[in-house]
């Protein structure tokens, strides 16, 4: 329920109502392209299909990629995460980085905008064919999943970790043992509860007041799981990357030498 738009798109029709209808004679002509009219533009004003991208692609792409770079050398100079098979490895990286991306985001007081996506005009739409069009179409950022990232990163800001505290919450979010076809998944959930343990440690002597202060770091943690890795890419990484996967680019950084 929460995924279905309630907005009206009532005026956007009227407004594109005369070219549509001038232009579906040609369509209608040339039935063989086959086009989607559900892939139309249509100005969506609810955050749940509001599509946005950076206002500062630049600065803001250029300071994101930094901190993804950091994030993967962190992985690799951790000697218990090199000490793991290799699909381990492989299958840990897909599960952690954007938590800890979004980690290093908050942790360097990374914070951005956001306009709303230039649609495609329908006249483009439909002079292109349907498999260009089919090619081009990603799941775009949504004013819904920003909202989401920034509550992510105002709760942390608002906790203000220490750089001791990011790491050992890093190593937590990195060492997870519940993901899936793990060979050493014993030796993994061993680190997670070392890490844990650590960070225990760490926030007793520098908040001996605020006796919930460790478990509402673990609580913000877990709302970093709803962050989805197509969100982080397209928002981030996709003006830099092109039509290239990230994660190829990831398991390069972690494995190059």
């Amino acid at each position: 329920m929460d995924n279905v738009c309630q907005c009206t798109v009532y005026d956007d029709r009227q407004s594109n109502a005369i070219l549509y209808n001038i232009l579906n004679r040609e369509i209608y002509k040339s039935s063989h392209n086959n086009l989607n009219y559900n892939l139309m533009p249509r100005r969506c004003n609810c955050e749940i299909r509001r599509t946005v991208c950076l206002k500062s692609p630049a600065d803001i792409c250029q300071g994101a990629s930094g901190v993804l770079v950091k994030t993967i050398h962190f992985m690799k100079n951790l000697p218990a995460f090199n000490q793991l098979p290799l699909n381990d490895q492989l299958s840990l990286l897909q599960s952690c980085w954007v938590p800890l991306f979004i980690l290093g985001l908050a942790q360097e007081g990374m914070n951005f905008d956001v306009i709303d996506t230039p649609a495609d005009s329908m006249l483009k739409r439909i002079l292109l064919n349907s498999q260009e069009c089919s090619e081009m179409e990603r799941e775009q950022p949504t004013l819904a999943g920003v909202n989401k990232l920034k509550s992510c990163l105002k709760k942390f800001w608002s906790l203000d970790l220490s750089p001791k505290e990011y790491a050992y919450l890093k190593g937590t979010m990195i060492f997870n043992p519940d993901v899936k076809d793990l060979k050493a998944a014993q030796f993994v959930e061993d680190l997670q509860q070392e890490a844990q343990h650590a960070l225990r440690e760490v926030v007793q002597p520098l908040h001996p007041a605020d006796l919930g202060r460790f478990a509402g770091i673990l609580l913000a943690a877990s709302t970093l799981k709803t962050i989805t890795p197509n969100l982080i890419t397209e928002l981030f990484f996709r003006p830099v990357i092109g039509q290239a996967d990230l994660l190829d680019f990831l398991v390069d950084m972690l494995f190059s030498r």
